[in-house]
């Protein structure tokens, strides 16, 4: 590298964004993670003993993925490969195994591949890399915000260790901020800002456990304050405006957030399920999408312990598609109020999944002769509606007779709770099933 290009590469990271220019070089400086990168633990002794098996990294943004790779390239003495999945096609995969083969072949040295958005490479992508993954040409290092188990190739998975990473808790977050406060060669230090601990907790609270979004707060905040500045709490909420929602539509928080949602109102507290619906909401997601869970859990959760409640979270599905945004938060709201509040039954969804196991097991049976169809001509003669008992013809519409094939005769799927209305239809059936009416 000539004196020029080194000159314009320390003026190109002197004027990188301060989250850049603040990314850990080692593992002393990395903040939060504990529970993977504590002393002692496996990720930690395997970058100390360079020792990298394949591995995908999983988590939220802003939780040190890409800074855990950039840390193991400056640890390992491996070759460091890295691709991005978005401009990166088979033809990259392949150059870089081509090297990779030659390197162990040639001086015994591996190679490690870095993936940032791993999640965004398509089949045909992941075929092509497995193999060399499998047999050890090159170790693997995925980073994405997707559920691996959702975007990536089981075969693939079965050959990587998933390390998830969780959101920086605030002290951590503070931590970084301070960092960067007093570093004078990376950091804000030579700008002797002034500050209290309750502005950088707000913008941690911002922040939402994204370090990347905290650094940018307080650069913006940092340029606003001036050299010698004071940076307050009034100014960071000025400058960040409303708070993020941590909530992405088509990320993993999308499914954390769904499946708190299903099972609040599951688990009879309203007030969890609004604050959910709330999020959801707010973050922009699809009413279909809200309302056909609503509708679901309707059946599912409470089912026949309070049959109003499919009506009521049919209307409100209705409902919402004919008034939209922003009053579509109130059928919703009603419907999810009603549900959580409701007595809960599963019995109706246990019955036909148990059901569909028998039939896909293959325990069915004919259908018994007096239950076939005896309206087309011929039937008679086949015995077809023979015996057959109308149970209208009898007192209370009821007769007692076998409905389920030979093979299933006295099979019981539907088992009522004792639960708000289904109580009285457990009552009901106990009762026939005895030989009432």
């Amino acid at each position: 590298m000539d004196l020029f290009t080194l000159a314009h590469q320390q003026d190109r990271e002197r004027e990188a964004p301060l989250a850049v220019r603040m990314r850990p070089e080692t593992l002393a400086e990395y903040v939060g993670q504990d529970d993977i990168l504590g002393k002692g633990k496996f990720l930690r002794r395997m970058i100390e003993n360079d020792n990298i098996p394949s591995i995908i990294l999983f988590g939220p943004p802003g939780t040190g993925k890409t800074t855990l790779a950039h840390i193991i390239a400056n640890a390992t003495n491996a070759q460091f490969e890295r691709l991005n999945a978005v401009s990166s096609g088979v033809g990259d995969i392949r150059k870089i195994v081509e090297g990779a083969m030659e390197r162990l072949r040639l001086y015994n040295r591996r190679t490690i591949l870095f993936i940032d958005e791993i999640h965004r490479f398509n089949k045909s992508q992941q075929d092509a890399l497995l193999p060399h993954v499998e047999n050890g040409v090159v170790t693997l290092i995925g980073a994405t915000t997707e559920n691996p188990y959702f975007e990536v190739n089981s075969p693939l998975l079965s050959r990587t260790r998933i390390i998830r990473l969780h959101h920086l808790e605030r002290e951590e977050v503070i931590q970084i901020l301070i960092q960067a406060l007093n570093d004078r060669e990376r950091g804000l230090g030579k700008l002797e800002l002034q500050y209290e601990k309750n502005s950088l907790a707000c913008i941690a609270d911002l922040a939402g456990g994204d370090a990347r979004v905290a650094l940018n707060l307080l650069e913006q905040a940092a340029y606003a304050a001036g050299n010698g500045g004071r940076i307050s709490a009034e100014m960071i909420t000025a400058i960040a405006g409303e708070k993020r929602q941590l909530y992405d539509k088509h990320g993993d928080n999308h499914y954390d957030v769904v499946s708190a949602f299903i099972k609040s109102m599951r688990g009879s507290d309203p007030d969890a399920a609004l604050h959910y619906l709330a999020r959801m909401l707010e973050a922009g997601e699809d009413l279909k999408f809200i309302a056909r869970r609503i509708v679901i859990c309707a059946a599912e959760d409470v089912g026949n312990a309070d049959p109003q409640a499919l009506v009521l979270a049919m209307s409100a599905a209705q409902a919402v598609q004919f008034i939209g945004l922003p009053e579509a938060r109130i059928p919703l709201a009603q419907a999810v109020t009603y549900i959580a509040a409701a007595p809960k039954s599963n019995a109706a969804y246990m019955a036909i999944d148990q059901a569909f196991k028998d039939v896909r097991e293959n325990k069915y049976g004919l259908v018994p002769a007096h239950l076939r169809d005896s309206h087309y001509k011929g039937a008679r003669q086949l015995g077809h509606g023979e015996g057959y008992l109308y149970p209208h013809d009898y007192p209370g519409g009821y007769v007692s007779q076998q409905y389920l094939p030979d093979a299933l005769a006295g099979t019981v799927y539907y088992r009522p709770t004792q639960n708000g209305v289904e109580a009285l239809l457990a009552e009901r059936l106990k009762k026939l099933r005895q030989g009432g009416s």
